[in-house]
């Protein structure tokens, strides 16, 4: 079985490759998705985030408010740091189970893992293959001023408090550039499938 990490920088077009790659028949697993059920309520690291920030960071359902969680961690270094500790090895863990739960479902499967936070989680060691989807800075401050409702300086302050993507594209076995339309995009996750069904 296959294990591809699915990385890069932040709003440079990770979901629409993996989106992509999921229509090949693909086992995909979202990382984002799996961060939101280790802080549901009730979860240990819910739990250790509201003993950390207090019920002001809580919506009146209990859920976490990420996106006062995202304000704060975006703007102080040490935040992000001690939220990040909470949530990465609990992710880590989910990862490894489902990755293994399904490896015996469906062994022949190529598995992707669709991680932003890839390097940053320091889990690249867990997959075989890391591959990066890399766009402009231009194009990732404009997405994200476009997605997420954030001003010039607050998508760059998102931009910079991550992993340098100039290092996450040193470190990576393949690259995938989307500063061009979705079918340009398209026809190199074509060439980077063929690529990845070799190996298998």
């Amino acid at each position: 079985m296959l294990k591809v990490g699915l990385t890069g920088g932040i709003a440079a077009g990770k979901s629409t490759a993996a989106a992509m790659l999921a229509r090949k028949g693909v086992l995909l697993f979202d990382a984002d998705c799996l961060a939101r059920r280790v802080v549901e309520p009730g979860q240990p690291a819910w739990e250790e985030i509201v003993k950390w920030l207090g019920k002001d960071y809580l919506h009146k359902d209990g859920t976490l408010n990420r996106k006062v969680i995202a304000d704060l961690v975006f703007t102080d270094e040490v935040s992000r740091q001690k939220l990040n500790s909470i949530v990465h090895p609990r992710v880590k863990e989910l990862f490894q189970r489902k990755s293994s739960e399904q490896k015996k479902r469906e062994p022949q499967k190529i598995q992707v893992w669709e991680m932003p936070l890839l390097f940053e989680a320091k889990m690249e060691h867990l997959v075989d293959i890391v591959v990066v989807v890399a766009s402009s800075r231009d194009f990732q401050v404009e997405r994200l001023m476009e997605r997420n409702g954030l001003s010039r300086s607050e998508a760059l302050q998102r931009i910079q408090a991550q992993y340098p993507l100039e290092e996450k594209i040193r470190r990576a076995d393949y690259v995938l550039n989307n500063d061009e339309t979705e079918e340009i995009l398209q026809k190199q996750v074509d060439l980077l499938w063929k690529k990845l069904k070799k190996i298998r």
